[in-house]
């Protein structure tokens, strides 16, 4: 299993440059590529290859006046922009026939300079290195301070710089996993557990464990809106509003930062703690539209169920999600009886057959548990992992560290 592990540059002024010029380089690449493509379907000619592509925009342009620049950069990062342009193509025309999951894509637009984010990448090929003082080294850069959070527990095959709208700089490395060292960091155990999301509380546990919601944006609203009003003051183009700009960058990042890590300590000790974990297959997309959008984007659930996919499947765990319209909040988890619909308002129920009074979220996570039958493997049913799939992009780390951490 690939998984993606990033760390805090501190590149000095002349290698922020350097980085200027390889994030401009390879988006100028980019660019021209799918222009080359779209220049080609208007006038009914054949798709240029790859080959053609590496050829026209890279090796050849270098020798002309207007692109003579591209020399100044590794050849490495041009040919990895080259490579996600291809790769842009093929998601959009497997999202037309259908042979890709998720929403519909477009087709690959241009990049601007003026993009939240830039990144460029480096292969093997590119001949990076990390020095003995800790220092990452990179071609045509130099070598990088770096802020090592935790040891990487492989040699990396490629990183990828990258540049967030709030300034920071990252590097990101893909590491294959060891199967073996991830069984033995997680040995088995015969607990499972059904989770209930939602907004009053992030999780209630099957168990009864009431984990409160952070709430990490409603929590620095105030802050945010007044960084807000000072940008939305300052005149377009000048350096003030520049400045104002990522301040409010920096704002939500912290949060980000905030809700990036929670969703992580909580989904790694839910992981670690059970062999079997059952989930609602929630449509966040939906309750997105609703008036309750700004909530539902703050809690984030999306990206915690997401991390509890990969990490399961890493770590050889269970996760079963139920369908969305199971009627979890309405049935009485002590007789089965489905009882009539339930507002938001109502916390606390009793069953119309067997008189039983139930906690709304708690009587779900056990109706959760239930519908993904783990109900009996708390009396030692063996729980072992099925058929999920695996998580083939490239993230699943701690994501962006903020400071130090233990490894």
């Amino acid at each position: 299993m690939q998984l993606r592990y990033a760390f805090r540059l501190y590149p000095d002024t002349v290698q922020q440059a350097a980085l200027a010029k390889a994030f401009g380089c390879a988006r100028v690449v980019f660019n021209d590529a799918v222009r080359a493509r779209e220049d080609a379907r208007k006038a009914g000619q054949p798709v240029p290859t790859a080959g053609e592509l590496s050829r026209k925009l890279i090796t050849e342009a270098k020798r002309t006046a207007g692109r003579s620049w591209l020399g100044e950069v590794s050849a490495v990062v041009l040919q990895q922009s080259l490579r996600d342009a291809e790769a842009a193509y093929r998601n959009f025309f497997a999202s037309l026939k259908g042979a890709r999951k998720g929403p519909r894509l477009g087709a690959p637009r241009f990049k601007s300079r003026k993009d939240a984010r830039q990144s460029i990448r480096f292969t093997a090929n590119a001949r990076w290195s990390i020095t003995d003082r800790g220092r990452l080294n990179l071609p045509k850069i130099g070598a990088v301070k770096v802020k090592w959070s935790r040891t990487l527990p492989a040699t990396p095959s490629s990183v990828t710089v990258v540049k967030d709208a709030a300034g920071r700089f990252f590097a990101s490395f893909v590491i294959d996993t060891d199967p073996d060292a991830d069984a033995m960091r997680m040995p088995a155990t015969d607990r499972t557990v059904g989770i209930d999301l939602g907004l009053t509380h992030f999780a209630v546990l099957s168990d009864g464990t009431k984990i409160d919601s952070p709430r990490f944006l409603r929590r620095a609203e105030k802050r945010l809106n007044k960084a807000q009003r000072e940008l939305s003051r300052k005149q377009k183009g000048s350096k003030n509003r520049a400045r104002a700009r990522l301040k409010v960058a920096r704002a939500h990042a912290k949060v980000a930062d905030a809700r990036r890590e929670f969703h992580h300590q909580l989904s790694t000790r839910l992981i670690s703690e059970n062999q079997g974990i059952a989930v609602e297959d929630l449509s966040v997309a939906g309750l997105g539209r609703t008036r309750l959008a700004k909530s539902v984007h703050d809690a984030g659930w999306s990206s915690f169920i997401g991390m509890l996919t990969y990490k399961a499947e890493r770590y050889g765990r269970t996760l079963v999600k139920i369908g969305r319209f199971e009627p979890t909040s309405r049935t009485c988890h002590a007789c089965g009886v489905v009882d009539g619909p339930k507002p938001l308002n109502v916390r606390e129920w009793t069953c119309s057959a067997c008189g039983t009074v139930h906690d709304r979220d708690h009587n779900a996570a056990i109706n959760v548990k239930t519908a993904a039958g783990l109900a009996v493997s708390a009396c030692g049913a063996p729980v072992r992992p099925g058929a999920i799939p695996a998580q083939r992009e490239e993230t699943g780390s701690h994501g962006f560290p903020t400071g130090n951490r233990a490894a």
